[in-house]
């Protein structure tokens, strides 16, 4: 009852899943984690085949061979439709004999598209092509292939959630930060619409330093959200951008008083790379007094 992707960056080793479905909250069909897969379980789902398939490929097994173990696992296999892809790049995928067409999936070299419940059979396709053809981070290359298999009719009921997951190469020392991306949006009129949005503003957020990044900084999100133009300002602020930095401070300054007070603060505190210098800076004048 929806359309998916899991694939493997071959130039980063990022491993990543991304679903669409007119359903509630669809993104629990994605699974993922850094150094091990990326599981999309689909179809009449049989959750289960997230988490276990991790496990079965985190202790050794490729994607074909945990996929097969999870098929003879389950009892119902021909409503299932359930893709895997491993840390090598090795891709397997099933699509069950009962699940309702038009649903097929393709499987080529570091992804699998597949599909169920859909207008038309041309729906993968049309993801594996945009996929193929996308540039830059894998986040993004998911969310075009998501947006193609809609160009192409997408599920037969419409759209309503969506979820892009993406996780490191490798395992972390923290676990916690194994995580890149994991954007979801449970329901919505146009959830690749709102997850296009999102995506744009978790990249502003994360390349605030535009010069340690290499990046380009869209501007035009922080006359949208004065906490992106605020810190971005103080960062050019620190690189002595003055010209910039106090273009980007004044958004967030003519939004609410809190931002100057905040920088004062700061400040004060010597928090936040905020110094006294940079106060003089963004603020065109001598530093305050500060108590």
């Amino acid at each position: 009852m929806t359309y998916s992707i899991v694939a493997r960056c071959q130039e980063t080793g990022q491993l990543g899943v991304a679903v669409q479905s007119h359903w509630f909250a669809s993104g629990i069909v994605c699974w993922a984690r850094a150094g091990v897969g990326a599981v999309a379980t689909q179809a009449m789902a049989l959750i289960d085949h997230g988490p276990l398939g991790l496990e079965l490929m985190a202790s050794g097994y490729s994607a074909s061979e945990a996929l097969e173990i999870r098929m003879n696992k389950d009892e119902s296999p021909e409503i299932r439709q359930v893709a895997m892809v491993d840390s090598k790049g090795t891709v397997a995928a099933h699509t069950g004999s009962s699940t309702i067409p038009e649903a097929n999936h393709i499987v080529e070299d570091g992804f699998s598209c597949q599909a169920n419940m859909m207008w038309n059979p041309t729906v993968c396709q049309a993801m594996a092509e945009s996929f193929n053809s996308s540039e830059g981070q894998l986040a993004e290359r998911l969310l075009a292939s998501l947006h193609a298999g809609q160009a192409e009719g997408g599920d037969i009921r419409g759209m309503q959630s969506g979820r892009i997951l993406v996780v490191h190469s490798e395992p972390l020392d923290k676990a916690w930060e194994e995580i890149i991306v994991d954007l979801r949006v449970d329901d919505h009129t146009e959830p690749l619409v709102e997850l296009s949005r999102l995506l744009a503003i978790h990249n502003a957020y994360s390349n605030l330093n535009e010069d340690e990044s290499g990046v380009h900084f869209d501007s035009d999100l922080g006359h949208d959200y004065p906490e992106i133009a605020f810190w971005r300002g103080v960062a050019l602020a620190n690189q002595g951008k003055v010209r910039e930095s106090r273009e980007l401070i004044k958004i967030a300054f003519d939004q609410y008083e809190g931002w100057r007070e905040l920088l004062l603060r700061c400040s004060k505190r010597g928090l936040a790379g905020i110094t006294e210098e940079t106060v003089r800076i963004l603020l065109d004048d001598e530093p305050p007094e500060i108590d």
